[in-house]
């Protein structure tokens, strides 16, 4: 990996200059009252004993710019924020899913499809479970451009982890000044250009035909500096018709100056004919969990992508202690999809997809920083503008070719959002932050294909909301914060959710509503020394208008709004260094997600069911040892999920697994390079368990196994000239 010396600005706490440390607790906090007595004793008795530990030399935190858009340390935010940095993502891993980098983090779970038709199952705190492929209810943001669309489908793909500096993940009532999301933001970051020109190259292979190549070069002269990374991964897939090719590129170029900022990045997919295993009935499961799902290799489901897109970024210091940000980016994407039926019956859209989106977007913002007595207050003024153009059609899928149109419609969907966030220290010890952003979200149909069979579907709907946020957050000591926040929190049907009604009738759903959800967070965070720190948030959220699976009509899966869903838990996590080489980690969330006044369609009671893909508990832990003077390093990773429902009346579940993997690896020194060789060895006790599940599935296929034992070596090395 090419990696910039001083890439990571550190920011100093201000706190220690201003005040001696006041031992006064803050005032209850209503929030404490309203979340589950286990959660509530379980933070009294952390706060209590690391209150009582002493405090030693600590260290300063990466710069976040996450949760309240001012850059800042991730310690001082009230909220939930966790940063990975490059040194965590590249850990003896190769680099293809997003989920290899993130299951340090408490309250994101992503789920490895072993799909890559499907992408990536990411949910945070329970939002986003629902989805059968793309990401839902999570906002997915590179280098300040957002790989969601403005109807809230995302795709983790499109991240290149190879070139990444590091990821940031925001959770709680602070995720909804970000727009159209509810459950949370993943924020990745790439690399800046290193000052020598660098030459980068990565290679790995291992079981089930995976193969990874990728190269990096960068350099800087002056004000200028750039970077490509390119990246090409195979599989062979762990299950029949599982086969997968990625190609990834990735640049960026930078210019600055004392009082302005510039850079350009652009990013390129090509996945063409990613075989689609789908999922696999209960009996399936048991009798064979690699084979492929019913109607796979009939009608050779499979998904082809094409995706480019471009975007800038300029900033310039306008006197003393004022931004001006204007980003703006563009691109195209292109898909067809042969799904696991025909689609040739009267009134159906068929079984192949076809899809040419064009999509772009603006956002303007503007940042004043004062300095006061007690420390600064930033204010953010913004405006975002994005627009998508689709060109949808359908076609009868006849054994794997496309056969007849079935389908012909223009999409158009655009947001025009406005929002506002300030910060103030109030005291050295008290800190204030707030805002609001007014969304509104509107959808567009034009029906190009009518006939006898299919009437005129064309049509609007517009959903708008405003959604306030506000925190506090009080220090009790230097090492030591405690905070509160509520919010509130909107998310509208993406595309896909508007596509098919489900009471079967012709037409889209525009009677879907838009989901509205009360956000409240408590947390606690606590640094000791330079490599340990822990982090314990209790959060709950109530949602109105729930978007939820609904029914399957014709092969699709239609969605309808849920009366209320609830959800409450705890986060619980710890980074800690021991000397002597030797660290560890533990990620633990705790929560329970059920419907509120929910029925099915024919009228059964739903209420206080859970909610289906949403574990109750999960726990991921991890131990490190590096040996400074040879170089070598070794991991073991640990993780555990319990059972997760699949289906609304919770009538079939996945049960509950625990699975453990080793890695490790040299740095080695020749000449100019730095060579990095690895091994890894995944689910070691080789363990039979289901890796993501299909909520609602059609035909009761909601079950997608993982891999047994496997393995994967691979080298990465680095050449400064």
């Amino acid at each position: 990996m090419i990696r910039r010396a001083g890439a990571r600005r550190l920011v100093p706490s201000h706190r220690s200059a201003l005040r001696a440390v006041s031992a006064a607790p803050p005032p209850a906090l209503a929030i404490f009252a309203a979340m589950p007595l286990p959660a509530a004793v379980a933070v009294v008795a952390l706060s209590a004993a690391l209150a009582a530990m002493p405090a030693v030399a600590q260290s300063l935190e990466p710069v976040t710019v996450t949760a309240t858009r001012s850059a800042q340390r991730a310690f001082d935010v009230p909220a939930s924020v966790d940063v990975v940095d490059a040194k965590e993502i590249e850990a003896q891993r190769p680099g293809v899913n997003l989920s290899e980098a993130l299951g340090r983090v408490p309250g994101v779970f992503m789920r490895d499809r072993q799909n890559f038709a499907q992408d990536l199952q990411v949910s945070s705190r329970g939002f986003g479970a629902r989805a059968s492929f793309g990401v839902r209810g999570v906002r997915l943001v590179q280098d300040g451009v957002p790989l969601t669309m403005p109807d809230g489908q995302g795709q983790t793909g499109l991240f290149d982890l190879d070139s990444a500096e590091r990821i940031e993940v925001l959770r709680g009532p602070f995720a909804a000044l970000y727009g159209n999301s509810s459950g949370g933001l993943v924020t990745v970051f790439t690399e800046d250009p290193p000052q020598q020109p660098t030459l980068g190259l990565r290679a790995g292979a291992g079981s089930f035909g995976m193969r990874k190549l990728g190269a990096a070069f960068g350099a800087s002269s002056g004000a200028f500096g750039a970077r490509a990374d390119v990246s090409r991964f195979r599989t062979d897939g762990w299950r029949e018709h599982s086969r997968t090719r990625r190609d990834l590129a990735n640049a960026r170029l930078l210019w600055s100056d004392d009082d302005d900022h510039f850079a350009l990045g652009a990013t390129a997919l090509d996945q063409p004919d990613t075989l689609d295993p789908l999922g696999l009935t209960r009996a399936q499961l048991a009798s064979s969990p690699r084979q492929a799902g019913n109607g796979a290799l009939a009608f050779d489901t499979r998904k082809s992508i094409a995706h480019n897109q471009i975007g800038a970024d300029w900033r310039r210091r306008i006197g003393d202690g004022s931004t001006l940000r204007v980003r703006a980016y563009g691109g195209e994407r292109t898909l067809r999809q042969f799904l696991a039926f025909s689609g040739a019956a009267p009134g159906s859209s068929g079984g192949v997809v076809d899809l040419d989106r064009g999509f772009g977007g603006l956002n303007v913002q503007w940042t004043k920083s004062v300095r006061t007595a007690t420390g600064r207050i930033d204010a953010t003024l913004g405006v975002d503008y994005d627009r998508m153009n689709e060109r949808r059609k359908g076609f009868v899928n006849v054994a794997g070719v496309a056969g007849a149109l079935r389908r012909n419609e223009s999409d158009t969907v655009r947001d025009f959002d406005q929002y506002a966030v300030v910060e103030w220290w109030v005291t050295p010890q008290w800190k204030l932050a707030g805002g609001a952003r007014r969304s509104n979200v509107r959808f567009t149909v034009q029906d190009a294909f009518v006939d006898a069979t299919n009437p005129d579907d064309s049509g609007s709907r517009s959903y708008s909301a405003t959604s306030p946020v506000i925190g506090v957050l009080y220090a009790l000591s230097d090492d030591m914060n405690v905070y509160a926040s509520i919010g509130r929190g909107f998310e509208t049907p993406t595309f896909t959710e508007l596509a098919y009604r489900p009471d079967g009738r012709p037409g889209l759903n525009f009677g879907l509503q838009a989901s509205r959800s009360t956000n409240q967070e408590l947390g606690l965070k606590w640094r000791a020394s330079a490599g340990t720190q822990a982090r314990v948030a209790l959060f709950r959220t109530d949602t109105d208008n729930d978007i939820v699976p609904a029914a399957n009509v014709g092969g699709r899966t239609t969605f309808r709004n849920a009366a209320r869903t609830a959800r409450r838990g705890i986060e619980l996590g710890v980074d800690a260094e021991f000397g002597h080489g030797i660290a560890a980690s533990l990620a633990w969330t705790w929560m329970q997600a059920q419907f509120r006044d929910y029925r099915a369609l024919d009228g059964t009671g739903l209420s206080d069911k859970r909610l289906p893909g949403v574990p109750k508990a999960s726990l991921f832990a991890e131990a490190t040892w590096r040996h400074a003077a040879s170089g070598f390093v070794a991991g073991a990773e640990a993780s555990w999920s319990g059972k997760v429902f699949v289906d609304d009346a919770n009538t079939q579940h996945a049960d509950s697994y625990a699975v453990a993997n080793l890695r490790a690896g040299f740095e080695l020194h020749a000449a100019r390079w730095r060579i990095e060789p690895f091994v890894r060895v995944e689910n070691i006790f080789d363990r039979r368990y289901v890796g993501s599940v299909i909520v609602n599935a059609a035909g009761g296929r909601y079950y997608e196994s993982a891999p047994q034992r496997s393995y994967y070596a691979g080298v990465r090395a680095q050449a400064a000239f």
